[in-house]
Order: C-alpha cells, then sequence, then structure tokens
C-alpha cells in the first residue's frame, strides 16, 4: 500500500523530509512517528494511520516533498484510520511533548478542560502531531475541548494530562540530555534539517557583514568568590549556577550603556533599530547544531532569574523543545566555550543583530596588583565581534569596558539597576 504525505499545517504544501525514523522491514504500530519533516518555522513528526510493515521509503532525507506526495510504502495488518481535513491547523516550533502547565478555559477554574462523553463520538479537527501525541497519552481527543479555531484540539490543550505526578516539593526530573553528534569515521552525512539551516545562517552572516575581533582579559577573582558563596542556595531550588547568568547581566547593563550596541541592521532598507528591549540571546549547543534562545528582558531580570530562565532554555534546546517564541526577538548575543574549554574565540556574529560576546574558560593565573606584588587571580578572555558598518572599534572598546566593569563588580549585579 501505498503512504502520502499527509497535511501537516496551515497553508504548508512542501517540507524539507530531515530523517527516517524507520527502515524497511520494520514493523510499525499506528501512532508511531515515521519521518521527521521541517519547514521554515517548524520540526514535526509525522505518525502512521496503520499498523503494518514498512516495504519502501521513497524519498531521501534532505530532499522537498510536497502534501500528497508519494514517501513510503508498506504492507497493512489492517485498515488505515483517514485523519480528518486539517482547517488551519498550526503545529509549534520543535514543541515535542508540552510543559505541565495547564492551559485553556477549563483551566482558570481548575476544572478539566475536557467535554462530556456525550459530544466525544463526533469527529475531531486536530493536526497529526496533536493526534501522536494524545495516542502517546492514552487521550480520547473526543473528550478534549479544543481552543484552537473552530474548536480545533491544540496542543496545548493536551497540557493538562502532563501534569508531574511527584508530591509537592519534588524537584522536577530534568530530562536527560541527549550526547552530542561527534560523528563516525568513514561516513558520509548530507547537511539536512537543522544543520542546514544553522549552515545557511551562518554563511549569510560572514558573507554579508564585516567582523571585527575585539578580545579582552577580566579579572573575575570577586565573582569566583561571590559564586561559590551562593551555588549551594541556588542547587537547592533545583538551578544551577554557573557564571553564565552573571555575563547576561553585566552585558544588560553594558547595553543600556553602550545602546548602538543593542541594535540590529535591516540590510535591505540600510536602516540601524536601536532597540529599547534589552533580550539577549545564549548560544546553546544542541545535538543537532547551535540553537540561540533568547532571554527576554535581560534588564528587569535579577541575577536568579536569569539563572532560571538559562536553564529552562537551555534544557527545552537541547531535547529539541523549545518554542518558536523562545527563539526570537534577540538584541545580542552571549556564546561561551568555558565549560568544554578554550581561552579565545572569534564568533560569527547572529544576523541581523551587530555584536557578540564569546566567554572563555576562567583560568587561575599570576597578577600583579595595584603596590606591584604578585598575587593569584581568576581571569578570562572576552571575545567580541562587531559589525563594523554599524559599529567603530573606540564603540567596541567602551562597551568591553563597560561589560568588564560589571562583572568586577559581582555584588551590584545583584541590585536593582539604579543600584548598579
Amino acid at each position: 500500500m501505498d503512504f502520502a504525505l499527509p497535511p501537516v499545517g496551515e497553508g504548508l504544501i512542501e517540507v524539507e523530509l530531515v530523517r527516517w525514523m524507520v527502515k524497511p522491514g520494520d514493523a510499525v504500530k499506528r501512532g508511531q512517528s515515521l519521518i521527521e519533516v521541517m519547514s521554515d518555522k517548524a520540526t514535526m513528526e509525522v505518525p502512521a494511520a496503520f499498523t503494518g510493515t514498512v516495504t519502501e521509503t521513497l524519498a531521501e532525507p534532505g530532499t522537498k516533498v510536497k502534501v500528497g506526495q508519494l514517501v513510503m510504502r508498506y504492507t497493512s495488518d489492517g485498515a488505515a484510520v483517514p485523519e480528518p481535513e486539517l482547517v488551519g491547523a498550526k503545529i509549534p516550533f520543535a514543541r515535542g511533548e508540552l510543559s505541565g502547565v495547564t492551559t485553556g478555559a477549563g483551566a482558570a477554574n481548575g476544572r478539566p478542560n475536557v467535554i462530556p462523553a456525550a459530544v466525544a463520538g463526533a469527529a475531531v479537527a486536530a493536526a497529526p502531531s496533536v493526534r501522536h501525541l494524545a495516542r502517546k497519552l492514552g487521550v480520547d481527543l473526543g473528550r478534549v475541548r479544543g481552543t484552537g479555531p473552530g474548536g480545533r484540539v491544540l496542543l496545548d490543550d493536551l497540557a493538562q494530562f502532563l501534569r508531574p505526578t511527584g508530591t509537592p516539593g519534588d524537584a522536577p526530573k530534568k530530562p536527560d540530555t541527549p550526547p552530542l553528534d561527534l560523528g563516525k569515521p568513514g561516513t558520509r552525512t548530507k547537511l539536512v534539517g537543522l544543520r542546514r539551516k544553522i549552515a545557511e545562517h551562518m554563511v549569510e552572516s560572514k558573507r554579508h557583514i564585516p567582523h571585527y575581533a575585539y578580545i579582552d582579559e577580566c579579572d573575575l577573582t570577586d565573582l569566583v568568590r561571590l559564586r561559590v558563596q551562593l551555588k549551594d542556595t541556588f542547587a537547592k531550588a533545583g538551578v544551577k549556577l554557573t557564571y553564565l547568568p552573571f555575563v547576561v547581566k553585566a552585558v544588560a547593563r553594558a547595553l543600556k550603556e553602550v545602546p548602538v550596541v543593542n541594535a540590529t541592521f535591516d540590510e535591505a532598507a540600510q536602516e540601524v533599530t536601536l532597540h529599547d528591549k534589552y533580550n539577549v540571546g545564549v548560544a546553546v549547543a544542541a545535538p543537532n547544531g547551535l540553537i540561540v534562545p533568547v532571554v527576554k528582558d535581560a534588564d528587569k531580570k535579577d541575577v536568579a532569574a536569569i539563572a532560571t530562565e538559562i536553564e529552562r532554555l537551555s534544557g527545552d534546546a537541547r531535547t529539541g523543545k523549545s518554542k518558536l517564541d523562545d527563539l526570537k526577538g534577540g538584541t545580542f548575543t552571549v556564546t561561551s566555550i568555558g565549560n568544554i574549554g578554550g581561552l579565545i574565540s572569534t564568533p560569527i556574529i547572529n544576523s541581523p543583530e551587530v555584536g557578540i560576546i564569546g566567554v572563555g574558560k576562567v583560568v587561575k593565573r599570576p597578577v600583579f596588583d595595584a603596590a606591584g606584588n604578585v598575587r593569584p587571580a581568576d581571569l578570562v578572555y572576552l571575545s567580541f565581534s562587531f559589525d563594523h558598518r554599524v559599529l567603530d572599534g573606540a564603540i567596541g572598546a567602551t562597551f568591553g569596558n563597560a561589560v568588564i566593569r560589571h562583572l568586577q563588580n559581582p555584588a551590584g549585579l545583584l541590585l536593582p539597576d539604579k543600584f548598579g
């Protein structure tokens, strides 16, 4: 029997086939994921509407496939169940499973967001990803009250079925982080999916942005001492305190002092927009490539809130659950290689932003103090890249000095901005 690509979202007629999740000879159950596809805005899995055995795959990863195009053949162990027409169904970016936050009208008063059994047998409009998740959870979509247009069931409508089952006060179990793909000798891999999107974005950034690098040394001795004093307190709250939240906070304050760095450049219009929002992107090495989720309004958050947000964003990125909104709106980017190793980097600017900072590892070195005496110090190299069309060297150095000044006064980063 033939299997054609079903509708995968509103207005989508063509997507990229990222990878096959089955191979010829595999036994497939209804609801099992067959392929992963990607549009410009979404990554999603396509589930089987049958039970049977895969006999042949007809499309290669990295190729474009159209809705209705034949992509696979199989032998059926039972009648296939057609999906209802997906009018206006929307699939969020890489949502996967949902968080345990109940949404929808019924959630406001604590009542389950379900409809009476009397109408549960009616046809239900829902996207394939919604049906796939419902099958995994054992949820009858006919009993779920859809909050989408025309009563369509959305992924968020299933959130109530994912409430944590632990007792109050239990720390949530963090999902296992997939390992980085370090490659396999002797193989040849096509650049597809997210990896291809990253490559295209990097090429565009390097092709159009005249980068210039600025590197400076920063004494983090006081910050290292402060972090040691605070990390156990953060750990009890379930948050790992790294140097990164302090860097994000210092960057947000420096951006306020040097507004032209908190900007984006519209190449087509030849216009520079100086933003009054301080949304700092944090580069995360995910298994499938580099992802930059954004800490929104970093200037308004304290270090604890930033640390918690980075923990959430990084976890979602590494497990493929980043929401589209978490990846948009950045005005400056921080990337850190210190947790892996390395002193100095030359990071590529995340276009259309005009600047990025790379943070190296903290190392202990002997330094001279003001009196000429040698003392031990914890040092880090900060590597800045700026868009030379927008920023000159003097402005870059001024911004770098501001970041260093704030990092060398870590206690001030714990205070509200008016005191910092």
